[in-house]
């Protein structure tokens, strides 16, 4: 690859960006969730035993563990992380010197805070996702003491390739899960033909997908399977384009599932990963800076780049092949359609993951060594002992670090294969189990199962004040009213309406929550019923209902019209059972729910004293109470990106600055001393004439007349 600079950049802001809405989104939904009156207080999480804070941080390496050191409760101490983590991102998103491995630690570090009490809404795969890419940040930052912009350094590639490493990790175990699983429709090729509709939060373009045929909706599904098992080896191929092709195929993948999904901040950071497959002159060329093509080349570089062109040609053709044979592709030129079948079995394809696992660790190892390799020659080529030195060091110590998260991540990727898992050394395997709490690898599989093959089930609740007129309770975002539009909310994340999918997907006993969130709406917490609905929309504003039961009903999409006009009605259900009985407060069921889930209210809340922080805290709640999730992600993001426009529009023209000091500047190897030199002759065009000027008025002095 070539220099990296512009794609690291690309990556640090990103990350800020990401953060910032991670932040943000969870900040809005903390009173609800995890306030003293949520549906999951926080404040159950945290045991104070008295122990010492060093034992309770290595218990649960939290923050929160200060909260009473601040005169904070719970809530309040997580909405100061939400706030810290948020304003740290939005100073870094606009701000290049806050770019820096100590401000990725300090974010890292709040976001994990919030992790460890986030219970079942914060356990989901793009939060681990966050916590990894998040660490790795730390080691792909500039350190940038006082304010300082830090320089390129020689080691930049190596913790750069971490993402790579991760991204493959990703994308190859989310492909191999959809086989390994054993589920009909991944095996059928009819996933996607359920997934637009059975999907948590569609929008509105998945029910014009929905209505695509059925050959198109088989197709998509090999192309997934494809690009997710076997592109993802071109991550490490040698050749720069086959490498910017799988760039683009992956950047496909995600942006199609964006469109079609509100899967919030999931796969902006998936494609911030694919920035790990580019390089400057990647970069350049989308901005019109790319390289001047040289004028001639010789015989051997024309011969080495047919050469190259062949090869990948060869491999997208190895592809193409593979995914005919394997999966039967036939076109049917008469009927334009695609026909697909897949040609191989479950135990094939395990004797292919058995036989593929062990050599992709080995193909990481080889590309990080290479990677390791070249930087420890780029460190030689430093001039000057104190910078060769210096850069030796710095080379050492983050070379080690890579092997170490290289080693610590083979761990979690080698549970898709079980021989391959059980190989891998006693040491390495006791080095993740003790960082495991951390959140520092993690093992990763999405859509696994296809849900909803018979419909979508959806929970729907209502409430009544006389046990005979019923009140449909409709949530923001989740499927409810059949004539409500899909929403777009990406990239907030409402984490009720997630769970609510989730616990239609079994009985109400194994979503404990459920039972909280019952009782609070029979309660009428305002800050439960903010995540519901806005205290406007909601039904039982006046006064709680008296009485609530859940539903359960299966969803469907409607039909296209004829005329291609807009749906009337976006959905059709059909009701199939009870999922919650009637109760109502001090319900003896209710009450036996409550106590057997563990979800009842554990003795009293304790008053915080009257302080300048939860004062600041309650007025920063006060103005942001009443707005969506959607609209404070937003408004941050429009602001941030504002403000960094204002920075280039009135920021005069600079001059580049150097990738390093001028005594760390490496020679220039003897064999490109010439080109180097015929280079410089070419930058400097009027070197000649000067000298020809100069000669002239030497013939012009008055001796010369003479």
């Amino acid at each position: 690859m070539g220099e990296i600079r512009l794609p690291r950049h690309m990556f640090l802001w990103s990350m800020s960006v990401i953060y910032l809405f991670a932040f943000a989104s969870l900040y809005v939904q903390i009173p609800g969730l995890y306030g003293n009156e949520g549906i999951l207080p926080a404040r159950w999480q945290m045991r104070y035993s008295g122990k010492p804070l060093l034992e309770q941080l290595q218990d649960s390496p939290t923050l929160l563990w200060l909260a009473p050191h601040l005169g904070l409760d719970t809530q309040q101490a997580m909405e100061l992380l939400c706030l810290l983590g948020a304003l740290l991102a939005f100073g870094a998103m606009v701000l290049e010197a806050l770019r820096s491995s100590m401000v990725f630690t300090c974010l890292w570090a709040l976001y994990l805070s919030l992790y460890q009490v986030g219970q079942v809404f914060l356990y989901f795969q793009w939060d681990s996702l966050l916590l990894e890419t998040g660490f790795l940040a730390i080691l792909v930052a500039p350190l940038n003491l006082f304010g300082r912009k830090s320089p390129s350094k020689q080691h930049d590639s190596i913790t750069f390739w971490l993402l790579r490493w991760l991204l493959f990790r990703l994308m190859f175990a989310s492909g191999v899960v959809k086989l390994t699983s054993r589920c009909p429709t991944w095996w059928g090729l009819t996933a996607v033909t359920y997934h637009y509709e059975t999907q948590c939060i569609p929008t509105p373009l998945a029910w014009y997908a929905h209505q695509l045929p059925v050959w198109f909706q088989k197709l998509s599904v090999v192309g997934t399977i494809v690009i997710e098992i076997a592109v993802s080896f071109l991550f490490f191929a040698p050749l720069r384009r086959l490498r910017l092709g799988a760039f683009y195929l992956q950047v496909l993948l995600q942006v199609l599932i964006i469109v079609t999904g509100n899967y919030n901040f999931f796969n902006l950071l998936t494609v911030m990963l694919c920035f790990s497959l580019l390089d400057d002159e990647a970069v350049s060329s989308w901005l019109g800076r790319g390289k001047r093509k040289k004028a001639k080349a010789g015989w051997p570089e024309t011969l080495l780049s047919w050469a190259a062109v062949l090869v990948e040609l060869g491999v997208y053709a190895l592809i193409i092949y593979g995914a005919k044979v394997y999966f039967q592709l036939d076109i049917n030129w008469k009927n334009k359609s695609v026909s697909s079948k897949t040609a191989f079995t479950y135990h094939e394809f395990n004797h292919f993951l058995k036989m593929v696992t062990p050599p992709s660790i080995w193909i990481g190892v080889l590309s990080l060594t290479w990677e390791v390799v070249t930087a420890m020659f780029r460190c030689a080529c430093v001039r000057g002992f104190f910078w060769k030195l210096w850069a030796t060091v710095q080379w050492a110590i983050f070379a080690t670090a890579a092997a170490g998260m290289f080693a610590l991540s083979v761990v979690p990727f080698t549970f898709l294969e079980y021989e391959a898992n059980s190989n891998i050394w006693p040491a390495v395997r006791q080095a993740y189990e003790a960082v495991d709490g951390y959140q520092l690898v993690n093992s990763y599989g999405l859509f696994r199962r296809m849900t909803g093959v018979g419909g979508r089930p959806e929970v729907v609740i209502e409430g009544s004040m006389d046990k005979v007129t019923w009140t449909e309770i409709e949530f923001m975002f989740k499927p409810g009213n059949v004539s409500g539009p899909p929403p777009v909310v990406a990239p907030h994340q409402p984490r009720l309406d997630w769970q609510m999918w989730f616990a239609a997907l079994g009985p109400h006993a194994q979503s404990p929550w459920f039972t909280s969130l019952v009782h609070r709406l029979l309660q009428g917490k305002k800050d439960v019923i903010a995540l519901v609905q806005p205290e406007s929309q909601y039904p039982f504003t006046r006064e709680p209902p008296a009485f609530i039961r859940a539903s359960l009903y299966k969803y469907w999409f409607t039909e296209a019209s004829e005329d291609g006009s807009l749906p009337q009605q976006w959905w059709r259900r059909k009701y199939v059972e009870e999922f919650y009985p009637t109760v109502h407060l001090g319900d003896p069921t209710l009450e036996k729910l409550l106590s057997e889930l563990g979800v009842k209210d554990k003795g009293p809340i304790l008053q915080t004293p009257d302080a300048p922080v939860p004062q600041a805290l309650r007025l920063v709640r006060e103005h942001v109470q009443g707005l969506s999730g959607p609209l404070v992600l937003w408004s941050l993001f429009a602001t941030g990106v504002a403000i960094c426009l204002l920075k280039v529009l009135f920021s005069g023209p600079s001059k580049p600055a150097s990738a390093e000091p001028k005594s760390k500047r490496p020679k220039d190897p003897p064999a490109a001393s010439s080109d180097r030199k015929e280079h410089r002759e070419e930058a400097r065009p009027d070197r000649k004439d000067n000298s020809e000027e100069r000669a002239a008025d030497s013939d012009r002095s008055p001796r010369k007349r003479k």
